[in-house]
């Protein structure tokens, strides 16, 4: 396979032109074998780590409208040989498709929703905003067109209703009925369209969605009016429901256009973090000139010069000027950070002030800004329990609803073939369950999208849910509850050894790892060596065959002079078989094979906002916990700072799994905040949990929420929202329920007239949008304490 440079952003010059194409009248399988091209997959798609060989794409579906339509995507592309698994939200239109390139090809599968009259486009485009623009202007068309017809409509219904028998000469009436089947066409030969489209695609293809029924009741009402109209002495002639047909696709138009309003919003916030991306940049070539390139043809090394109001391309290092830098949306910080000489800068972030000059150090999914992507287009296509339940029962509810009405109209024909057909319409339509299937997905997906606004990623949807009933929370200490920052204060050593040899040995090892720890050592051993003019022998200097023993510490070995190989170990006491020193500062050891080498103790600073965020969660009912590896006497002190008496220290990877699966057999429910790499396990065991933005990839990868500003504050504001969404939710799955149970009977009895019929089904669906968009508003951290946001350096690697 094709190896290419992953960017999991917008596409580079030739990618946009590729949209820009695809926008472009052509045949749609040739639009599509241009994706085909390995070197396009980049700009949407990004290779599978738990599958060799495969990758998984961001795609967005146009023509869904609920989740029968998610149900018949995800079906139709299972069928597809080389499709390995789907993802699709109902919610936001977005899926997310695994497939091999050995058995298929992006067209092949994106052909297979085409024959449904659904239409895939590659997630994350330059034109993605334009698409929902040209949609949501389609829909004000139709709705302006429906609402002006409406109003005529009932204008020239009016004088049935409210004139005496014999007050109208039967040739006006006839002629206010004409004029009202004028007014009809529009509104159903375009503000209509949609509807009718999606059912003749359910027809064609023996699918059932939820504008089959809707565009069922448009049909036979306009055509019983049309009837009553051409042949008032027929069965039908007695009256025409022109107005209840105007009134009942305004109101249902108008909750569609509300929902894309709220769907947009979300997008919104979802695009503002995926396609911050240039599409090209300046980069230095070696004679010292400037050159425009595709950002994919970026690399680790290069110099680019980046622009005031332009954004970053990569992770790097700052080698000229001075600026001030917006990372909002990937760190949560809301003020611009100054940025100069020596300092990083990530990909994604703004340059705001001045030009700089940058050495790129990460590029494509090494990039913090991948990563953020990522798990973000996991939140977008996850599903909630309780939306998974609506869309099971989906397509069977609309089954029985189109029986219902069959039934009905059969009961009432007798009677009067005009009303039976009418009491059919009103069954179709009041039924359908929007409401329903917007219940759950509305109210996570708003929520997502306030907390992506406020620099909290949520993973998984259904982490929301769980959040909401959650009675215990576990706090690491290192990174977590103090800052990820240390100070090495004191180097104790064995006879012979310099403090300063011991702390070159030590940050050899420890500029591999990302652990806080580590970085306080190679940050120490590159300041002092620094201050001796000592820092190129000690970047030189490299070790070999490292490993990392999750929550022990690190092995590897070290070529000294004269052919030497020095095998070193650093971490714990019991991992270098160590001595301990009294005092509450950590301490990491060192040792070789002929024993303990050194000891460093490090002091740890406490964020100033986690006594706040300690008191406020206790306020909410919860139980706290601190589980760390660090020593117990230093665990117990940052605890008993903060106000949480339960606290374990010494605490390896299994120990802390071991004890959060204990009180999850206790019956509680437990989430878990850390940063760490041996937080891995735990976290994933969690119920809930939690990461700071500073976590290694792996701690990340685990958790469900990720704090990019690496703030507690959030903590609680997150908590707080999670029983809100969780409160709203069950409002309007009570609200759908109650409103299926009162009206359906009516329409059944034939005391619901088509356009109340329609009014109540937009209404429904117009009430859960509303409710669901009180969520939307961005998170207000609770004001506890002022908190200078740190930026560590990225430890080189060799």
């Amino acid at each position: 396979m094709t190896q290419v440079n992953v960017l999991p952003s917008l596409p580079d010059l030739h990618a946009s032109a590729l949209v820009g194409q695809a926008a472009m009248p052509m045949e749609s399988a040739d639009r599509l074998k241009l994706l085909d091209d390995p070197a396009e997959w980049a700009a949407f798609s990004l290779p599978e780590k738990d599958r060799a060989g495969h990758w998984s794409s961001s795609v967005v579906f146009e023509g869904m409208h609920c989740a029968a339509c998610a149900i018949t995507l995800e079906d139709a592309l299972r069928a597809v040989p080389g499709v390995e698994s789907v993802q699709i939200s109902s919610a936001s239109h977005r899926g997310r498709v695994v497939w091999s390139p050995e058995q298929t090809r992006p067209s092949e599968w994106m052909q297979s929703v085409e024959r449904f009259g659904y239409k895939a486009v590659p997630a994350n485009d330059a034109h993605a905003h334009e698409h929902r623009r040209q949609e949501a202007r389609r829909m004000v068309w139709r709705l302006s067109v429906a609402a002006m017809c409406m109003m005529q409509v009932m204008m020239y219904a009016t004088p049935a209703y409210v004139s005496a028998p014999g007050d109208i000469s039967a040739e006006s009436m006839h002629l206010l009925r004409w004029a009202s089947w004028v007014l009809s066409l529009p509104v159903m030969l375009f503000s209509c369209a949609p509807f009718f489209g999606s059912a003749w695609r359910d027809l064609r293809e023996r699918q059932v969605s939820m504008d089959l029924p809707v565009a069922l009741g448009m049909v036979v009402t306009f055509v019983v009016s049309s009837l009553g109209t051409f042949e008032p002495a027929g069965p039908f002639g007695a009256e025409v429901y022109f107005d209840s047909l105007t009134m009942f696709v305004f109101f249902l138009l108008m909750g569609r256009w509300l929902e894309l309003r709220l769907r947009d919003r979300t997008a919104g916030a979802l695009e503002a973090v995926l396609n911050r991306l240039p599409d090209s940049i300046r980069k230095r070539l070696p004679d010292g000139t400037w050159e425009r390139i595709s950002i994919r043809r970026l690399g680790v090394g290069d110099v680019i010069e980046v622009l005031p109001g332009e954004a970053f391309a990569g992770d790097g290092l700052v080698l000229s000027g001075q600026t001030q830098v917006d990372e909002a949306l990937l760190s949560g910080e809301s003020l611009p950070l100054t940025r100069k000489v020596g300092d990083r800068v990530i990909a994604g972030s703004h340059n705001l002030s001045a030009t700089l000059e940058v050495q790129i150090e990460q590029v494509g999914a090494a990039t913090r800004y991948a990563q953020i992507v990522a798990l973000m287009e996991s939140a977008s296509v996850s599903k909630p329990s309780m939306a998974l339940l609506v869309d099971r029962w989906a397509k069977p509810f609309l089954i029985a609803v189109l029986l219902a009405s069959f039934a009905s109209a059969i009961y009432w024909w007798p009677t009067d073939p005009a009303h039976a057909l009418m009491v059919a319409v009103a069954v179709l339509i009041v039924t359908c369950p929007c409401a329903l299937s917007l219940a759950t997905p509305a109210a996570m997906l708003a929520t997502a999208g306030a907390l992506a606004r406020s620099g909290v990623l949520v993973r998984r949807l259904e982490a929301l849910q769980n959040l909401a009933g959650i009675d215990t929370l576990i706090f690491d200490k290192t990174g977590t509850l103090t800052r990820d920052a240390f100070e090495v204060a004191q180097i104790h050593t064995r006879s012979g050894v310099l403090p300063q040899q011991a702390l070159t040995w030590a940050s050899t090892l420890a500029r591999h790892s990302w652990h806080p720890v580590s970085r306080a050592l190679w940050a120490e051993a590159r300041r002092q060596a620094q201050l001796a003019g000592d820092l190129p022998a000690l970047e030189a200097l490299l070790a070999q065959n490292v490993s990392e023993e999750a929550g022990q510490g690190m092995r590897g070995d070290l070529d000294m002079p004269g052919g030497v190989k020095l095998s070193l170990r650093l971490g714990s006491a019991v991992f270098c078989k160590a001595p301990t020193f009294h005092g509450h500062h950590l301490q990491v050891s060192l040792a070789d094979d002929a024993g303990w080498l050194a000891t460093f103790e490090l002091t740890e600073e406490l964020r100033p906002e986690a006594p706040g965020v300690v008191a406020e969660l206790k306020k909410m009912g919860l139980t706290l916990k601190v589980l760390s590896g660090d020593g117990p006497a230093a665990v117990a002190q940052v605890a008993q700072l903060v106000g949480i008496p339960d606290a374990r220290g010494g605490c390896n990877p299994q120990d802390k799994l071991q004890a959060l699966k204990q009180w999850q057999a206790q019956g509680h429910r437990v989430a878990m905040v850390g940063d760490g790499l041996n937080d891995g396990p735990v976290l994933a065991g969690a119920d809930v949990s939690f990461a700071l933005g500073q976590a290694v990839p792996l701690a990340q990868s685990k958790a469900d929420f990720v704090l990019m500003g690496g703030q507690l504050g959030v903590l609680v504001s997150t908590v707080t929202r999670s029983r809100q969404t969780l409160r709203i939710v069950k409002q309007n799955l009570a609200w759908a329920a109650v409103y299926n149970a009162a009206c359906v009977p009516l329409a059944l009895m034939g005391f619901l007239p088509a356009w109340a019929a329609g009014l109540g089904m937009a209404l429904s669906s117009l009430l859960v949008v509303l409710n669901a968009l009180r969520l939307a508003q961005g998170l207000t951290p609770v004001p506890l304490q002022n908190v200078d946001l740190i930026h560590p350096a990225t430890p080189t690697s060799p």
